[in-house]
């Protein structure tokens, strides 16, 4: 059964002659342990389409159901309580906290949640990641793409059932983009994930189970 699941959602902003629908009439479904690729342009609607897969917004008309639950039935905080026990996010903004070290940052996860990944695993994936010397770093002595290596680890290091990631390549080089390929890839198919990536990044394509693309609003699966 799909962990997730989209129908026929549409998303429109504005109203009259400024209305402007950015997604219309999507059908989507991810699976535990497979990883999906939605490709599209900059404006396309990926953020759009991934925060309402999410929870984070609701659409104009359609169902989301998240693990059997219609997130439309559900409270606000009900919601958020699918969000933190269900669904790692990485975000473009990154979201970390600037006055906490990469070390602290993690420690933050561990007092709000329960059942993340054991600190050996941990150690091991800030190692994949190339971050594990940066420790004890902040946000703003790293780059950019330490930043976004360490967003992935933090939303891994949860151990949600549910991955969806918003362009988690975009600062990478080629090289990096190989690792976190292969990582999302494993994570999904050894520990039985959904991972979902909206990205304008044809370099994740070697590692899809699934490629989708949206234009126009519209997603169509490649065959």
């Amino acid at each position: 059964m799909a962990v997730i699941e989209l129908k026929n959602i549409n998303k429109e902003f504005g109203t009259g002659i400024s209305r402007v629908q950015v997604l219309d009439g999507v059908n989507f479904q991810a699976n535990r342990g497979e990883l999906s690729l939605i490709l599209g342009p900059s404006g396309s609607g990926k953020s759009t389409f991934l925060t309402i897969a999410g929870g984070l917004q609701t659409p104009t008309a359609g169902t989301v159901v998240v693990e059997g639950e219609q997130l439309e039935q559900l409270s606000a905080k009900e919601r958020d309580q699918l969000r933190l026990n269900k669904i790692g996010f990485v975000l473009q903004s990154y979201n970390l906290l600037p006055y906490l070290t990469v070390k602290e940052q993690f420690a933050l996860v561990r007092k709000i949640k329960r059942g993340n990944m054991t600190e050996e695993e941990l150690k091991i994936l800030l190692a994949d990641l190339g971050i594990d010397q940066l420790v004890n770093h902040y946000p703003d002595e790293m780059s950019g793409g330490q930043n976004q290596r360490v967003a992935i680890a933090r939303a891994l290091y949860p151990n949600p059932e549910i991955i969806l990631a918003d362009e988690p390549t975009a600062a990478l080089d080629s090289n990096r983009v190989q690792v976190v390929g292969k990582l999302l890839k494993r994570m999904a198919r050894q520990h039985n994930k959904a991972i979902v990536v909206v990205t304008h990044d044809l370099r994740l394509r070697d590692y899809a189970d699934h490629i989708y693309q949206l234009m126009d609003g519209k997603l169509t699966q490649e065959k």
